[in-house]
């Protein structure tokens, strides 16, 4: 078909098609005759990804490179690029209503004062800058995609050294214990790896989620649960409208974060839950500062130089500091340390309400 007809067939303009031409998407035939564009039933499917992908706010580089891609045979890295394109919306889904909030209590401020408190207002839209750094700054310096298919082995196997998965197998009966869901309630597992803590609540018949920011994780994960519906994604940034669950679980992952990521964190697990929603936490953690401050020079004192170095490699919580959070936003918690570094942590709200 002619550029015509293909511009007819899709509804699109000629002028469209001649700018993905020009930008390598497109490498139409031409008539020997009169060098005319020769458009294929084929060139009309790839212009429909083109358009499709486009829609979802991908650029043309990102574009180009997918169909690459596919033309090599990597289907999957379609599938991938969506959730990834999802995960982005989801982030700027997030940041908007920061924006919108902040410019809500800028409105309210100059209502109640009836005059410009620029320093006040500054310091509204200092809050902002400083969430969308702390969700930026996140970094897997840890490469979970080369270790997903060791992960089960490290966690249930574990060797010698230090062990960043005490106690797992009873930590994670614990958590399904603790919450203790009802059978039509619905429930979200964040930094779900290769699914063993959903897996444990889908085994008791409650339905569930996980998300991880991880794709090999994830492909791990729907091996072993290909009934368990997994997205793209990350405690900063919940793949998730809100009020969509009944309770979020997260184990052995939280300590990925920095101490300022962990509490943005607890406000997205709260944004993504229901009026009673729970929340429940199993994870390396400190007591408080003294205690991480006497556990290290323990250690030193000892000659453990490395697992100091293991330990400073994370971000183990002050559990003072989510105990505070929590109790700032209404909720009655309970917790039991498990072993010298694991503690698990279910936090109810007091009084359900958006």
């Amino acid at each position: 078909m002619r550029i015509k007809e293909m511009a007819e067939k899709l509804n699109i303009s000629a002028r469209a098609i001649r700018f993905y031409e020009e930008k390598s998407l497109l490498t139409p035939l031409k008539d020997p005759q009169n060098q005319y564009r020769l458009f294929t039933e084929m060139d009309a499917r790839r212009l429909q990804a083109i358009l499709s992908l486009r829609e979802v706010g991908m650029s043309i580089e990102e574009i180009r490179t997918l169909l690459e891609e596919i033309d090599r045979g990597e289907d999957d890295e379609l599938l991938y690029s969506l959730e990834l394109q999802r995960s982005m919306m989801f982030s700027q889904m997030v940041e908007l209503k920061q924006h919108i909030d902040t410019t809500d209590r800028m409105i309210e401020h100059l209502k109640a004062q009836r005059s410009l408190d620029w320093e006040h207002i500054f310091e509204l839209a200092n809050g902002v800058k400083r969430l969308r750094d702390v969700r930026a700054n996140w970094r897997d310096q840890w490469d979970f995609d080369r270790q997903a298919a060791i992960h089960d082995e490290l966690v249930f196997n574990h060797s010698e050294g230090f062990n960043k998965h005490p106690s797992y197998e009873q930590a994670l009966r614990m958590v399904v214990e603790w919450v203790k869901p009802h059978e039509r309630e619905r429930g979200l597992d964040i930094g779900t790896g290769t699914g063993n803590l959903a897996g444990s609540f889908l085994a008791a018949g409650i339905d569930m989620a996980g998300i991880d920011q991880s794709k090999e994780m994830l492909k791990h994960c729907q091996q072993k649960f290909p009934h368990l519906e997994t997205k793209l994604g990350n405690f900063l940034a919940i793949p998730y409208l809100d009020h969509s669950f009944d309770f979020v679980v997260t184990s052995y992952a939280l300590h990925h974060l920095t101490d300022e990521q962990k509490l943005f964190a607890l406000v997205e697990m709260k944004r993504v839950l229901k009026p009673h929603g729970r929340i429940c936490i199993v994870d390396l953690m400190f007591e408080n500062e003294k205690k991480r401050i006497e556990h290290l020079d323990k250690l030193r004192g000892e000659g453990h130089e490395e697992v100091i170095a293991e330990i400073e490699d994370e971000y183990f919580a002050d559990r003072s500091i989510l105990l505070n959070w929590f109790e700032q936003n209404g909720y009655l918690t309970k917790m039991q340390q498990l072993s010298e570094l694991l503690h698990i942590l279910y936090a109810v709200p007091i009084r359900p309400g958006y």
